[in-house]
């Protein structure tokens, strides 16, 4: 667990200098010693969002925030973060890669928070960057995945009495994409109440297919809104894969799901 820690702690830094370049940047979801849950003050602890943005001429008040995979324990940056940011700035969309906290140090609670405080962050500053905070989707990878769905579950009004502005804000998400990962069952879910939901997997990788598969089930179920597609071959952590022969298409089927959801109306 320690070489683990190391190697996250390495993977952050390297990651936060590199966002930091050129018109990157990160905006961190706390002030410092104010973070939840917090067991210290090193990077491992202090969670944030890097900004990707389109021209503004592009844009078309649309966001994403994206939860790269890697087992809770490292980040993916470059397949599930980067790639896919950069994909998205292409349709006009902010995209917004965060970097939650990890584990050891930190449970699936900890996530859960820094998901919801980044929908709420960006809701808050949406005129800043141009966008509707109506068209908000959260898209997770793998542990990011998993934690999509945890984020649409504690999703809630925000506290109109609370005293930092953000938390009066509320993280719901105008839709969920949830890739190779269908998350953990919960008795106390409300799938009715889900955002409109894209769930991706590979059937050579079954926990996902078979879960995500059942997820569809369960929602269409209970009148929501789903989306289901698993490749007939592949695997997991194919990411945005944009050249793949196997998963190409993915990409495109998102943008016409997301499409379909009125995602990417221009703000009036």
């Amino acid at each position: 667990m320690f070489k683990n820690a190391i190697k996250t702690l390495v993977l952050v830094a390297a990651c936060s200098s590199l966002f930091a370049q050129e018109d990157n940047y990160n905006v961190h979801l706390w002030e410092p010693g104010k973070v939840p849950l917090s067991v210290g003050e090193g990077p491992l602890d202090n969670p944030f969002l890097t900004v990707f943005a389109p021209p503004a001429a592009k844009r078309n008040g649309s966001a994403v925030i994206i939860a790269p995979g890697g087992s809770n324990i490292m980040l993916m940056y470059g397949l599930e973060g980067i790639e896919v940011a950069e994909r998205m700035n292409d349709w006009g969309t902010v995209a917004f890669v965060l970097t939650y906290r990890l584990s050891p140090r930190y449970n699936e609670a900890a996530r859960v928070l820094d998901g919801n405080r980044a929908m709420r962050l960006v809701k808050t500053r949406a005129k800043e960057w141009g966008i509707d905070p109506n068209r908000i989707t959260f898209a997770g990878f793998s542990a990011g995945s998993n934690m999509a769905r945890g984020v649409a579950n504690g999703a809630g009004p925000g506290d109109p009495n609370a005293a930092d502005p953000i938390d009066r804000t509320d993280s719901k998400a105008h839709s969920l994409v949830m890739v190779y990962g269908p998350g953990r069952s919960n008795p106390k879910e409300n799938l009715k109440e889900f955002p409109p939901t894209f769930l991706l997997s590979a059937a050579a990788d079954p926990g996902a297919a078979n879960g995500s598969a059942q997820l569809f089930l369960d929602i269409n179920k209970a009148g929501g809104v789903a989306e289901l597609h698993i490749f007939q071959r592949g695997r997991h952590g194919f990411g945005a894969a944009s050249t793949s022969p196997e998963f190409s298409p993915w990409m495109d089927a998102l943008r016409h799901f997301l499409d379909l959801n009125n995602f990417f109306a221009r703000t009036k």
